[in-house]
């Protein structure tokens, strides 16, 4: 009777990290990222939040499958549920060192890293659950666009100092 509260709190918990990453990092939005010079395919701003919501809610509800399946948080979830919690934290700590430091090249490193564990917890999880690897491929989708991007950025806006203060 109370696995809904499991899969509605495993389906939620992703975007507490985003949302405050988000509310940490507005500010700098209109104050540093629309001066940056950006290619002709970047999305519009607006389309970020949309876009993580949906991956969010996709990537928590595929960490509800897995977990379910393995029973809880035993041994055997060391690994699959580990990889997801090291990328979750740092989808999360994106944002801060993107648009917060205003570092273009640590937050392109920190995506580099991101897209390693992205990439392994979908490969865990399809021996667990085909379904829940399978709800993260939207998010490596959108982190082959963030990273090309990413590149870009730091190849366009050479000159984009890291904040100081």
């Amino acid at each position: 009777g109370q696995m809904w509260a499991y899969t509605v709190g495993f389906t939620l918990l992703p975007h507490l990290g985003g949302f405050l990453g988000w509310f940490l990092s507005c500010r700098e939005i209109p104050a540093w990222y629309q001066q940056l010079k950006k290619p002709s395919w970047c999305p519009p701003p607006r389309v970020f939040p949309l876009a993580w919501a949906v991956l969010y809610s996709g990537m928590g509800y595929a960490s509800y499958l897995v977990w379910k399946d393995l029973g809880g948080c035993g041994s055997k979830a060391i690994v699959p549920l580990g990889l997801y919690g090291a990328q979750l934290a740092l989808n999360w700590a994106w944002p801060p060192l993107f648009f917060g430091a205003r570092s273009l090249k640590l937050a392109l490193i920190e995506l580099l890293c991101l897209d390693c564990l992205a990439i392994g917890t979908a490969c865990a999880w399809y021996r667990i659950n085909r379904l829940a690897a399978l709800l993260l491929l939207p998010q490596l989708c959108w982190l082959s666009l963030a990273t090309c991007l990413s590149l870009r950025l730091c190849k366009d806006n050479p000159e984009a100092p890291p904040k100081s203060d």
